[in-house]
């Protein structure tokens, strides 16, 4: 469905690149499980099995995953009034569908966007957002939801995530292998070269994901800025939620932690963040950096 976010082909090509290069490392993962197993068959369609299950849930199951991990439930119009209303005219602006929408009870400030496509997608946002912003940040951090809903790039990372998901279980696979069998080659101990393959292709697919889930959220805010007409406003929102994750207790930013990928700002502190290559999220530097080259643009006479 054709909607009025801004298209940005930048994503368009990473988001193909992620999935092309995620594929080819899938595929010599199959190769690697198939020589490792002295050319078995039964092997190989065991981890195809196996790895289609696991895409097929983490698809299917997305947004429960999430919602179940951030503690949300979905709310009707009557229960929450003004979430809805703003909404409907992000929607009604964009031209899109209207998702689901959701309320977690955490205190952490925060919201993402799931589902498997734009029809059965789900938009969440904390107790402690609603507390901590005020109605026009509510709105653009919505818009920035919505646009990751719209641009289809939640079901981009839960497909490219599939090839990390089957490398963790042959890790998983070669641990509790019985130890001292080898493999027809060189005596090397085949339930060392299932964690050691594993593990090396599940680093290369954590790297590809990290890099295209930095770019989303910026092509998320540059969505959201230029729909609303309002840079600044996003720009503040950010700055009020990431300064309050350093005043948050560490055991309740790890139990929010595995919706990360999904949430506007990381759940984790300033001293427990590692360096750009590993993060989920760009830095509040080059975001706030984006939005005011963006307020720049929108504020020149056309």
């Amino acid at each position: 469905m054709k909607n009025r976010f801004v298209k940005d082909n930048g994503l368009t090509m990473r988001m193909g690149w992620t999935i092309f290069l995620n594929g080819l490392i899938y595929v010599i993962l199959i190769l690697a499980i198939w020589w490792m197993l002295g050319g078995s068959t039964p092997g190989v369609i065991i981890a195809v099995l196996v790895s289609a299950g696991a895409f097929f849930f983490q698809w299917y199951f997305s947004d429960k995953i999430a919602m179940k991990a951030m503690g949300a439930r979905e709310v009707s119009p009557e229960e929450a009034s003004e979430l809805h209303t703003m909404i409907d005219r992000l929607c009604q602006l964009a031209d899109s569908t209207k998702p689901r929408v959701a309320v977690s009870n955490s205190a952490i400030p925060n919201a993402f966007a799931t589902g498997r496509s734009p029809e059965r997608s789900v938009v969440c946002v904390t107790r402690g957002l609603l507390e901590k912003l005020d109605r026009d940040e509510v709105e653009v951090v919505l818009a920035h939801e919505l646009s990751h809903v719209a641009h289809r790039d939640v079901t981009i990372m839960t497909v490219a995530g599939v090839t990390g998901v089957v490398a963790a279980l042959m890790m998983r696979a070669g641990y509790y292998m019985s130890f001292g069998r080898s493999n027809n080659n060189g005596g090397v101990p085949i339930q060392l070269l299932f964690i050691l393959v594993g593990a090396v292709v599940y680093g290369l697919s954590f790297l590809l994901i990290r890099s295209l889930s930095r770019y989303r959220e910026l092509a998320a805010d540059r969505a959201a800025a230029i729909l609303t007409g309002a840079p600044s406003t996003l720009a503040s929102a950010l700055t009020k939620l990431s300064g309050d994750m350093s005043k948050i207790p560490e055991k309740d930013l790890r139990a929010s932690s595995s919706a990360n990928h999904l949430a506007l700002i990381p759940a984790v502190s300033g001293k427990a963040a590692l360096g750009q290559l590993f993060s989920t999220h760009p830095s509040l530097d080059k975001r706030l950096e984006q939005l005011a080259r963006i307020s720049g643009q929108l504020s020149q006479p056309q």
